[in-house]
């Protein structure tokens, strides 16, 4: 058994996979996947598993150099903002409107659904390099 946080078995496969700049999106429940992106769904019911609690767990294992979020964020969703603010204090952050973010979801190697249901609790990490 693995010995990290991580015991999902697609979600690590696909940071595995994943070389310098390639990126996987995590979204809440209502966010749109796109036809043709992986999706790797753990929505179990509203709320389980939580955006913060699926972000936490692939950060234990995927190198972060630049995240995407929807400027939207901002007003509509400020305790998930000042979160993410938090675990990326020295990380490039983008700020895109929600419908660049739903257009950018499309290069994602994957989306990632929680069960998530504020708004706009969504974002897009960027691989870096751990050398």
């Amino acid at each position: 058994m693995r010995k990290t946080k991580l015991i999902n078995s697609e979600v690590s496969y696909t940071i595995s996979k994943m070389g310098h700049t390639d990126s996987i999106t995590i979204g809440d429940c209502g966010l749109p996947i796109p036809d043709g992106v992986n999706r790797i769904d753990l929505a179990l019911k509203y709320g389980v598993p939580s955006f913060l609690e699926t972000l936490d767990t692939i950060l234990e294992e995927l190198c972060v150099e630049e995240v995407i979020i929807a400027e939207e964020i901002v007003e509509k969703n400020t305790i998930i903002y000042d979160e993410i603010l938090k675990r990326f204090e020295n990380i490039k952050i983008i700020m895109v409107s929600h419908e660049e973010f739903k257009n950018m979801t499309k290069s994602s190697k994957a989306v990632v659904r929680t069960g998530e249901c504020t708004p706009y609790a969504n974002i897009i990490l960027k691989s870096g390099v751990v050398f």
